[in-house]
């Protein structure tokens, strides 16, 4: 695991309000709601995470073009 900068931490942190305004709308909030921020962004962190990992294998796995 590789630590997160300052930037990274901050903006892990503001996100757990588009989490839990999303969480609401789907009205799945009550399970999340006692959850700690720790529990909350390790959540968020695993979305980051699982989405930059597609990224790259998609990147990788693309022909060059020229």
């Amino acid at each position: 695991m590789i630590d997160k900068t300052e930037l990274e931490i901050k903006a892990i942190k503001a996100a757990r309000r588009n989490l839990a305004e999303t969480l609401t709308e789907l009205g799945l909030m009550a399970p999340f709601h006692d959850r700690s921020a720790e529990e909350i962004d390790r959540i968020i962190k695993s979305c980051i995470d699982g989405f930059q990992d597609a990224m790259r294998r998609k990147t990788l796995n693309d022909d060059i073009p020229f």
